[in-house]
C-alpha cells in the first residue's frame, strides 16, 4: 500500500482563514519574488489563479495554505491550517521585504543599469524553510528542468499532504517524512537514485540542519554547512540559499546554462564558470541580483542544435 493510498483523498473542511495586510514602505515586485519559488508550471504546491498566488507549505507549526493577492500599494494574505500564523508572519520576507539593494551599483554595465531602471521593484524573496528549499534543489541536480519538475510534481501529489483551504485545484505540501517514500515511488516519479538517496540522507539530519542554519549566519557559513552534506555541492547550496534565505550574492556555479547566459548578456559571447565569476566580481554582495536582472532583461543567445532529450530508464 502506498503513502497516497493510506492518506484521505478529500481535504479537511475549510475553516475560515486568518488574514493580514502588508503595506511595503517602498514599491516592491512582490508577485515576481513569490513566483520564483514555483518549481515548474504544474507545481502542486504553487498555483497562480485569478490574480491570487496560492502556496502550500509545511511550516514549523504545521501545514499551511497561503493565498496572496498583490494590489497597488498593499499585499493581502489569507492562510489556512495549523501553520497559518507562521505563514502570515513570514509573508513580508516571502515578498522580498528583507532584501536590501543598498549599495548595488547597477551603473557598472549599461545592460544592468537599464534593467535596474526598468525593474526598480525587483526583490529577492525568501521562504525561511531551509529543508524544503534544499530538497527541491536536490531534485534539480544534473537533470533537465522537465525531469526535475515532473518528479517534484509526482512525489508531492502521491506522497505529500493535501493542502487545507479552498484552493483552486488540489494542492499538496511536501511530505512530512521523506524517509517514508518507498524506493519504487522515487523510481516511478523519474528521480534518479543519486538524488533520492541524497534526499533520504539529508532527511535523517533535518533537525540538525535546521538548527544550524540560523538567520544570523553569513552566506559563506551557510555554504560550508550545506556542502558538508554528502551529495550536496556548491550548485545545490547556492540554490538552497537563494530560495530559503534570499541570498543576494549566491551564484549557482555549475549550472548548465547560467555561465553562458551571463557571458552572452555582458560580453556577447559565452564564458565558463570562472569567466562568470570574473564578470560578476564587480557586484560582489549583489551577484544574484545581477543574475535576476539578466534573466529579466538580458539578451538571449540564439539556440544552436537540438534540445537535450531527457533519458528515461523506467520500466513501462
Amino acid at each position: 500500500m502506498t503513502i497516497r493510498e493510506r492518506m484521505p483523498v478529500l481535504p479537511p473542511p475549510a475553516d475560515p482563514p486568518i488574514e493580514t495586510e502588508y503595506r511595503p514602505g517602498t514599491p516592491i515586485d512582490a508577485a515576481r519574488a513569490i513566483q520564483y519559488q514555483q518549481r515548474g508550471a504544474h507545481d502542486p504546491s504553487h498555483v497562480h489563479a485569478g490574480g491570487v498566488i496560492w502556496r502550500a507549505t509545511r511550516t514549523p507549526l504545521g501545514i499551511a495554505t497561503l493565498a496572496v493577492r498583490v494590489e497597488r500599494g498593499r499585499i493581502r494574505g489569507a492562510a489556512w491550517g495549523p501553520g497559518a500564523p507562521w505563514a502570515l508572519d513570514q509573508l513580508p520576507a516571502l515578498c522580498g521585504a528583507l532584501d536590501d539593494p543598498t549599495g548595488f551599483e547597477g551603473h557598472r554595465h549599461p545592460l544592468i543599469a537599464d534593467a535596474h531602471h526598468r525593474y526598480p521593484g525587483l526583490r529577492i524573496g525568501r521562504t525561511d524553510l531551509v529543508f524544503d528549499a534544499l530538497v527541491s534543489a536536490i531534485f534539480e541536480q544534473k537533470v533537465t528542468g522537465l525531469q526535475a519538475f515532473g518528479a517534484w510534481r509526482a512525489i508531492l501529489t502521491w506522497c505529500g499532504e493535501r493542502a487545507p483551504g479552498p484552493t483552486p485545484r488540489p494542492m499538496f505540501a511536501p511530505p512530512a517524512d521523506w524517509h517514508a517514500v518507498p524506493s519504487w515511488t522515487w523510481h516511478r516519479a523519474g528521480l534518479e537514485p543519486p538524488q533520492s538517496r541524497t534526499i533520504v540522507a539529508v532527511a535523517a539530519r533535518r533537525a540538525s540542519i535546521e538548527r544550524a542554519m540560523t538567520p544570523a549566519l553569513a552566506g559563506d557559513a551557510r555554504d560550508e554547512i550545506l556542502t558538508s552534506l554528502r551529495g550536496v555541492g556548491v550548485w545545490t547550496s547556492a540554490e538552497t540559499r537563494i530560495r530559503a534565505f534570499g541570498d543576494p550574492d549566491a551564484v549557482s556555479v555549475g549550472d548548465y546554462h547560467l555561465a553562458h547566459q551571463v557571458g552572452f548578456a555582458l560580453t556577447g559571447h559565452r564564458v565558463d564558470d570562472d569567466g562568470m565569476r570574473e564578470l560578476l566580481a564587480p557586484w560582489a554582495g549583489h551577484r544574484q541580483r545581477v543574475i535576476r536582472l539578466i534573466g529579466l532583461a538580458g539578451p538571449r543567445e540564439p539556440r544552436r542544435g537540438a534540445r537535450l532529450s531527457p533519458e528515461d530508464h523506467r520500466d513501462r
